[in-house]
Formats: C-alpha cells, sequence, structure tokens
C-alpha cells in the first residue's frame, strides 16, 4: 500500500521557522515530481512548490518565494519543505504529492498525504 505521511507541522509565532517532512513508503518516488500544496479553511487546495526527480526544476508560488525551500532525499524517500519566516496568512493544513509531472495543479498528482497543519500566529 502506499502512502505519504507528512510531519513537522505545529504552532509558532510569525516570523518563525518550521521544517516540514513527507516519507513515502510503498513505492519509490525517486523519478516523480514531489510538491507541497496547502489548504487553508474556507479556501481552495493551493501550490506551494514542486521539485524534480533529481532535486532541480523546482517552483514556488509567488506568496512563499524568498521564504520556503523545497528538497528531497531521493535514498530517503522524502521531501522536505523549510519554512522561513513564516505569516499569519501560511496558517494552513499542509499536505505533500507525487505525480508524473511537474505541474502547479493538484489534479496533475496521483498520490496525496494526509496533511500536517501549520499555524502561524500575530
Amino acid at each position: 500500500q502506499v502512502q505519504l505521511v507528512e510531519s513537522g507541522g505545529g504552532l509558532v509565532q510569525a516570523g518563525g521557522s518550521l521544517r516540514l517532512s513527507c516519507s513515502a513508503s510503498g513505492r519509490t518516488f525517486s523519478t516523480y515530481f514531489r510538491a507541497w500544496f496547502r489548504q487553508a479553511p474556507g479556501k481552495e487546495r493551493e501550490f506551494v512548490a514542486s521539485v524534480g526527480p533529481f532535486g532541480v526544476s523546482i517552483r514556488y508560488a509567488d506568496s512563499v518565494k524568498g521564504r520556503f525551500t523545497i528538497s528531497r532525499d531521493n535514498a530517503k524517500n522524502t521531501v522536505y519543505l523549510q519554512m522561513n519566516s513564516l505569516k499569519p496568512e501560511d496558517t494552513a493544513l499542509y499536505y505533500c504529492a507525487a505525480g508524473r509531472r511537474i505541474s502547479a495543479d493538484r489534479n496533475r498528482y496521483d498520490y496525496w498525504g494526509q496533511g500536517t497543519q501549520v499555524t502561524a500566529s500575530s
């Protein structure tokens, strides 16, 4: 059974940092694009960042550029999201995803985790 499991979420003050991890099991995702999305209450799920199979082809949403960094470790089948200078508007449930194509469209991703909550208080 394929599973993506996120961890590392929590409550921080605005300006703080968190590092999210998404570990995969059940298959290897070394040839897949990996991504992070987020969904705030009452809003649609939105793209945050993605990374290609070899750690290149990285994309970010404009709202997180310069503050968030996506990376991956194929040996551990894991993708990370380092989040710095967190703002209250970053508060959301963060999901990791895996898919065959690089895309900011959530419909392009085949596998999803259950999400981890990130809350940045003002």
